[in-house]
């Protein structure tokens, strides 16, 4: 079952409301916010990160942000107790979310994937995310995504930015 398969199953099973978004492939946040027809601040803008605790231990975190922000590394740091913490690779990112870089959805499937998302993204009724397609989006009630998700919530974004991609 692809990530987009999986993702359709749990809102479905969830009974969440939410609605499908089809447009031109967009894999960057501000452009496809455009395209969804919402402000950058609905956006759920995905990084996966690693954590490293001394030399030989990495945990990885997906973040996620408001589209208007970068995401504070040195705030995933502090949360987990680490001694370094860096992006991860892309091809670890790939792994570890199930999706190609610019669509990575804001639902983990993996033990080894910690969720975290910033609080000030749940202040919004409903949140955006490509939907582990370039070309399809979600258009997600916030409540039910914490429902189902059942995330970390934490303040680990930076201040807003003027543009964000």
């Amino acid at each position: 079952m692809s990530r987009y398969e999986k993702l359709l199953a749990v809102l479905s099973a969830g009974n969440a409301r939410y609605r499908l978004i089809h447009h031109a492939p967009e894999g960057v946040t501000s452009p496809a916010s455009r395209l969804r027809g919402h402000p950058l601040s609905q956006a759920a803008k995905c990084i996966v990160a690693r954590v490293k605790h001394g030399k030989k231990v990495n945990r990885f975190v997906l973040a996620v942000v408001p589209g208007d922000r970068r995401v504070s590394l040195e705030a995933l740091r502090a949360l987990w107790g680490g001694t370094y913490v860096s992006f991860a690779t892309r091809e670890t990112a790939e792994e570890l979310s199930g999706c190609v870089s610019g669509t990575i959805i804001p639902f983990t499937f993996r033990d080894d994937l910690e969720l975290v998302v910033d609080r000030t993204l749940l202040e919004e009724p409903e949140m955006f995310f490509n939907a582990a397609r370039l070309d399809v989006s979600v258009a997600l009630d916030t409540e039910d995504y914490v429902r189902l998700a059942r995330p970390r919530v934490e303040d680990i974004a930076g201040e807003p930015l003027a543009e964000a991609g």
